[in-house]
């Protein structure tokens, strides 16, 4: 037993650079063979006790960003190690929340606070490494590639990966294609998943937040068995984490937008929130009337409680009641998230040199959101006619009023589009049919078999061969829109027979259930009508991953440095998604997002090459240099031929000091959305319009092009200068598109660094101490051009294609000022670049302080640039210190353990962090000019055992109950709902949970 302990203990310590982390996943080992139920802190003296034991046996094994299995082996690159214990001290029910800590992790795509307004892949958590984008971050479950979470996307869904049956996490920073293939570009995320656990352990917590919301409640069980036959492991895990309303926090309680951007482009203001500014879209309805065919002289009115007309005021007044629509009351913080996961993994020896293995996933997720009611325009139902409504019908030659048209708009309308029909348009919020909703059942299963061991040809090789399928499966049914052609219909009533109730005005209507809708006020929508116009939704998606491998490595010949090391392999992929919407949604025809049919496939073909070369060893200034190299060759079906490398060394000058450095081209293929997306509609948020507050005289750099946009000019006319309302500024749509004709894009990383660990120096003999600085580069980087950009370089002149890419409303467009954003479309092409550079320090301690073992840990990211280029010969846009992506960012853990007593902090530190630099150049502003100030949040966390096989614990997270900045509705980086970056910040506030371990 011990030596297995020991040959073990060497994997983890020859990591390096992380010592302390090592230690705990290395104490953690202990643990699990021993019965033992240890706190992080006794882990590490655990660990640290073991270190002065000799070692009888030696284990061949790698680490994340080599294939090659050696005694020494170490990585080049920088690898920072999360532990089981480190996992455990977080109380996370999800690996997302602890990696997140990280300070090398940018903000993530997808998770629980950021994705209520989702289309699909709600309550997913991906991962970001250096915030280039979760597409360049490869996950991997035992050095092996895992299917993706996400359809179309690469990204790996973490919920899908329980966190008790995890042993350490490997972070590799830095190109790392050349040992894994596509993806790595910024570093990968290698899980390590526990092997030969012998008994049964479980695990029960409950938690909430300090507003009684984000209740969290989980259960797990972990078994296993293990001989010198093999082992067999296996996990069931349950975990629910609860909905968290926006109405339940301060912050977020009611509808605002910054003052700055929605009102007075004071800089001043930025941060201030105009509150309430309420949606226009109203339950009682919003409607408009121009008196001449021109729209010169127009107006609009509303309802009150008793259905009297009144002014309508999206705020109110002294004399005005506020009558517009509190949307932060129906909106969420965080998804609620309910998880059901069963993994297993084993090994058989069927002879003394071979082994077969297998490793099982099966996770099963359900997500609900819940959202305001859909807030319908009449442009959504008659877009041909700019959103007029017509209050009147054509029967049998004769012009017939709508009975529904209430006189007092009937009375101020006229003809505005031609057809000799009185027109009108309106805005309403969809009450009566209550909320929009989703609910996502997500399923992710894989499995992976195959043969590994040992032969002799000249020199012992151990070899591996492999297969793996992986599916993900997600069936979305949504609540709470219509049937616009049935709308449109409804809209249109007519007197019925012999003064009998109106009726719908088509025939063809009628025949098929049509009843007249009234929207004139609250609560007048019929049931009936209501039945006929109403269009549930739904979405099925589909992804699959099919993967064969194999590899080889020995240590082949004897030089006079040490054994020269070589592995060889193959791998062969294909990658499949679809993503199939109902059939109105498709056509736009249900009021929302238009989004057609994705579905697509590639394959890939790779062989690897790798080599690890002993140059010195024992010389003076070289204790030892080695020198390590990798080519990976692939062959694409959708891009055709790919070739990365990597080159690296390894230089101890002396036993405590070693210097480590690595160059490497990395390469990414497009992935199926970014291939082959149809256009899909989306609404985004936070832009400013360049042509806000021109005149007709102004000469501005945006004037004369804004001038020349025939809806500019109409509403600069109307108003003395150009003017957006709050529909305006919240109507903005536009499609996102795919590109067939991508090329692979191609990733330069540098990094080099120093590991100091002074054991020759008795009171620093358990510090560890790392320093490196990385810089990635991406040439022909797969990127969507910003919208903000595209506007940008449209109005000053700069490109004018791009103006192709926007669209305004016209003159006498209704509701929405004429001239208005109505559409801003972007699309992915090769032609951006990527940079990031930086140093990330590291250092950890730890030992015995008092009647107690302290142990310490200290992670540091500096990032000195980060940019995109969105066009060739563009300037760059730099993101490093902008909201999202902190240039400074710092994670600090310490514990202590005393007896049976353990107790642990965690701090995170985050920068301070600016807007968004293109959206501040709209209001003349310089880069980094407005920012909000640093938030550090501590978790706190105390352990006890009871007993031998019982622990009791407790924790709290952001303990002090730190407020997230004001990042307001209208400024870059709002979650809808959140009122700050929720991908950045925490929005919930205190939270406790508290649980009990056994080991039985």
């Amino acid at each position: 037993m011990m030596e297995k302990v020991l040959s073990r203990s060497i994997r983890l310590i020859c990591l390096g650079g992380v010592a302390l982390g090592v230690q705990a996943a290395y104490a953690q080992e202990m643990q699990t063979q021993q019965g033992q139920n240890q706190s992080g802190a006794a882990q590490q003296q655990a660990a640290a006790a073991t270190q002065t034991q000799p070692s009888t046996t030696i284990q061949r094994v790698e680490v994340t960003g080599s294939r090659i299995a050696s005694p020494n082996a170490d990585s080049p690159s920088p690898l920072q190690v999360l532990s089981a214990a480190d996992i455990a001290a977080s109380g996370a029910t999800n690996l997302q929340q602890v990696l997140l800590e990280n300070p090398t992790m940018g903000s993530p795509a997808i998770s629980r606070t950021n994705s209520a307004f989702q289309t699909a892949s709600v309550g997913v958590a991906t991962v970001d490494l250096r915030n280039l984008g979760t597409s360049r971050t490869l996950v991997l479950v035992n050095g092996r590639r895992f299917v993706s979470g996400i359809p179309g996307e690469s990204a790996v869904d973490l919920n899908s990966i329980p966190t008790d049956f995890i042993e350490r996490v490997e972070l590799l920073t830095g190109g790392a294609s050349a040992a894994y293939g596509s993806d790595a570009v910024a570093g990968v995320v290698n899980i390590i998943t526990k092997r030969n656990f012998n008994g049964l352990m479980l695990d029960a917590q409950a938690g909430q937040s300090y507003k009684q919301d984000d209740q969290k409640r989980k259960f797990s069980a972990t078994f296993g068995t293990s001989n010198d036959d093999g082992f067999l492991m296996g996990h069931l895990g349950y975990s629910r984490q609860g909905q968290v309303w926006s109405r339940d926090r301060e912050a977020s309680a009611v509808d605002q937008f910054s003052k700055m951007a929605g009102v007075t482009g004071d800089p001043a203001d930025a941060f201030v929130a105009v509150r309430p500014f309420y949606s226009s879209f109203a339950p009682q309805g919003r409607f408009f009337y121009n008196n001449s065919p021109t729209g010169a002289k127009s107006g609009s009115y509303t309802y009150d409680k008793s259905g009297n007309p009144i002014p309508f005021s999206t705020n109110g007044s002294a004399t005005v009641p506020a009558s517009g629509f509190n949307r932060s009351e129906y909106r969420s913080i965080a998804v609620p998230v309910e998880r059901y996961l069963f993994a297993a993994n084993g090994e058989l020896k069927i002879n003394e040199k071979t082994r077969a293995f297998m490793e099982g996933t099966y996770a099963s997720s359900h997500v609900s959101t819940s959202i305001e009611p859909y807030p319908l325009s009449s442009t959504d139902i008659f877009k041909a006619s700019g959103g007029q409504v017509p209050a009147e019908s054509r029967v049998n030659g004769a012009i017939v009023r709508n009975p529904l048209v209430p006189q007092y708009l009937y009375d101020r309308i006229t003809d505005t589009d031609g057809d000799g029909l009185r027109d009108y348009n309106f805005t309403r919020r969809l009450a009566e049919v209550g909320s929009r909703g989703s609910t996502a059942d997500r399923d992710t299963f894989r499995f992976v078999t195959g043969i590994k061991g040992e032969f002799d040809a000249w020199k012992n090789w151990n070899y591996e061969v492999y297969g793996a399928y992986g599916q993900t499966k997600e069936a979305q049914q949504s609540t709470g829109q219509v049937n616009v052609l049935n709308f449109a219909n409804a809209l249109q009533a007519v007197p019925g027979a012999n003064g009998g109730p109106p009726v719908c005005a088509s025939a063809n209507a009628v025949a098929q259930g049509c009843v007249p809708i009234n929207v004139f006020g609250y609560n007048t929508i019929s049931p009936e009508a209501l039945k006929y116009v109403t269009a549930p939704g739904s979405l099925l998606t589909r992804t699959t991953q099919k993967l064969v491998g194999g590899q080889i490595n020995s240590e082949v010949w004897d030089l006079p440095a040490g054994p020269l090391g070589v592995a060889a392999g193959f791998e062969w992929r294909k990658e499949f998604s679809s993503a199939v919407p109902d059939a109105l949604t498709q056509s736009g025809l249900n009021a929302g997002n238009a989004t057609p049919p994705t579905s697509g496939e590639f394959s890939v073909k790779e062989v690897f090459l790798e080599t690890r070369v002993p140059i010195l060893k024992d010389v003076p200034f070289a204790k030892s240099l080695s020198f390590l190299g990798a080519f990976r060759h692939g062959d694409y079906s959708s891009v055709g031929s790919t070739n990365s490398w990597n080159a690296g060394f390894e230089w101890s000058l002396i036993d405590d000091l070693k210097f480590r450095g690595t160059r490497s081209l990395s390469t990414r293929a497009p992935n199926i959305n970014e291939l082959y997306q149809a256009p899909s509609q989306d609404f985004p948020s936070g832009l400013n319009d360049p042509c806000l507050g021109v005149t007709a005289t102004s000469t501005t750099a945006y004037s004369a092009l804004c001038r020349a946009a025939p809806g500019v000019n109409a509403n600069i006319a109307a108003n003395g200068k150009f003017t957006l309302n709050q529909a305006d500024i919240q109507g903005v749509s536009g499609y996102n598109r795919g590109n067939p004709n991508l090329g692979a894009e191609k990733g330069r990383s540098s990094t080099i660094g120093v590991v100091w660990t002074p054991r020759s120096i008795a009171p620093l003999k358990r510090f560890t101490f790392t320093a490196d600085y990385f810089n990635i580069k991406i040439a022909d980087a797969i990127v969507s051009t910003p919208r903000q950009f595209t506007l940008e370089s449209c109005y000053n002149g700069t490109n004018p294609t791009f103006c192709q890419f926007i669209t305004r409303r016209p003159t006498g467009s209704g509701q929405n000022s004429a001239g208005s954003l109505q559409y801003i479309d972007t699309a992915v092409s090769n032609s951006g670049g990527l940079a990031t550079e930086g140093v990330d320090l590291t250092a950890s301690w730890n030992d015995r302080v008092g009647p107690g073992r302290l142990s310490t840990k200290l992670a540091y990211t500096y990032v000195k640039q980060g940019y995109t280029v969105p066009l060739p010969g563009a300037d760059r846009d730099p993101f490093a210190g902008e909201i999202g992506a902190p240039k400074n960012k710092a994670l600090f853990d310490i514990g202590y353990k005393w007896n049976q007593l353990s107790v642990s902090a965690t701090m995170t530190y985050i920068g301070r962090s600016a807007l968004d630099d293109q959206f501040l150049s709209g209001f003349d502003l310089a880069p980094g000019s407005l920012k909000v100030g640093s938030r550090t949040y501590t978790d706190l966390q105390a352990t006890y055992s009871v007993v031998k096989s019982t622990e009791l614990y407790f924790g709290l997270n952001n303990a002090f109950n730190t407020k997230a900045p004001p990042i307001i509705s209208g400024l870059p980086g709002d979650s809808t709902g959140t009122e700050t970056a929720a991908g950045t910040y925490d929005p919930i506030g205190r939270r406790w949970y508290a649980g009990v371990r056994v080991k039985l």
